[in-house]
C-alpha cells in the first residue's frame, strides 16, 4: 500500500512540474515573437527615411543634393554651401571674382562672359544659369528685366579648383531694338550677378543701356569651364 501512495506521489509532482514549464514557456514564445515583430517594423521605417533623406539632398550628413531638381533647372541645395554631386561645395558668392570679358558685337546685340575666379583655397562647383540684370544708381539699383535663359549650352557640373575659371556668355540686346516708348531706355554701369544657386550679388562694372520697360533684353547660358578666351 505502500508503494501505491508513493508512487501517486511522483506521479502527481510530475504533472504540476510538467504543467508548470507548459505554462512558463507561453509567454516566453509570446514575447520572443513581439521582437521579431519590432525588429521587422524598425527596418522597415528607418530604410524609407534613410533613403528619402539622401534622396531629397536636405540631409546635412549625408552632404548630398538631388542634379538638376527644381524650377530653375540648376542644382539643389541652399545655394549657400550646399554640396554638389561631386560632394565638393557650392561656390560661394564671397569667394568669387566677376569680370567681364571677350565683348563681340553683332547685328542687334553684343555678346560678353561674365568670368568667375574662385578665390577661395578650396574647390567649388556651379551648375546651371547664372542670375544676371543690369544695374545703376549709387546704391546700384535693377534696371529693367532679368536676363532670360538661353539653352544652346546644357547645364553641368563645373568644378572651380582654386584660382580656377567658369564662365556664362551673356547676350545683351541693343535698347534700339525697341521702340523708345516700349524700351524706356536708360543707361547702366553694372551687371547685377547672382552666381548659380546663390543668394548673393556680384556687382561687375559694365557700362550698358537697359530698357525699363517689360522688354527682355538679357540671355544668358549656364556656366561652362574656363575663361571662354
Amino acid at each position: 500500500m505502500k508503494h501505491v501512495l508513493s508512487a501517486l506521489g511522483v506521479a502527481a509532482c510530475t504533472l504540476v512540474f510538467c504543467t508548470a514549464c507548459v505554462g512558463s514557456s507561453s509567454p516566453s514564445g509570446s514575447a520572443g515573437s513581439t521582437a521579431s515583430k519590432t525588429s521587422a517594423s524598425g527596418t522597415t521605417t528607418s530604410a524609407p527615411a534613410t533613403g528619402t533623406t539622401a534622396g531629397t539632398g536636405t540631409s546635412a550628413s549625408t552632404g548630398s543634393t538631388s542634379t538638376g531638381s527644381g524650377g530653375s533647372g540648376t542644382a539643389t541645395g541652399n545655394g549657400n554651401g550646399g554640396f554638389g554631386s561631386s560632394g565638393v561645395s557650392t561656390c560661394l558668392t564671397r569667394y568669387l571674382n566677376g569680370t567681364v570679358s571677350g565683348e563681340q558685337g553683332t547685328a542687334g546685340s553684343i555678346y560678353v562672359n561674365i568670368v568667375f575666379k574662385n578665390l577661395d583655397n578650396k574647390p567649388c562647383t556651379m551648375y546651371g544659369y547664372p542670375g544676371v540684370s543690369l544695374g545703376a544708381g549709387t546704391p546700384v539699383q535693377q534696371v529693367g528685366q532679368p536676363a532670360g535663359r538661353n539653352p544652346q549650352v546644357s547645364p553641368k557640373l563645373v568644378t572651380l579648383q582654386p584660382g580656377g575659371h567658369a564662365y556664362a556668355i551673356l547676350q545683351i540686346g541693343d535698347a534700339a531694338n525697341w521702340p523708345p516708348p516700349t524700351c524706356q531706355p536708360v543707361p547702366t554701369t553694372y551687371l547685377q550677378v547672382y552666381p548659380p544657386n546663390t543668394s548673393n550679388l556680384l556687382y561687375v562694372a559694365y557700362d550698358s543701356t537697359g530698357c525699363k520697360g517689360d522688354v527682355v533684353t538679357l540671355h544668358v547660358e549656364a556656366v561652362q569651364p574656363g575663361t571662354g578666351s
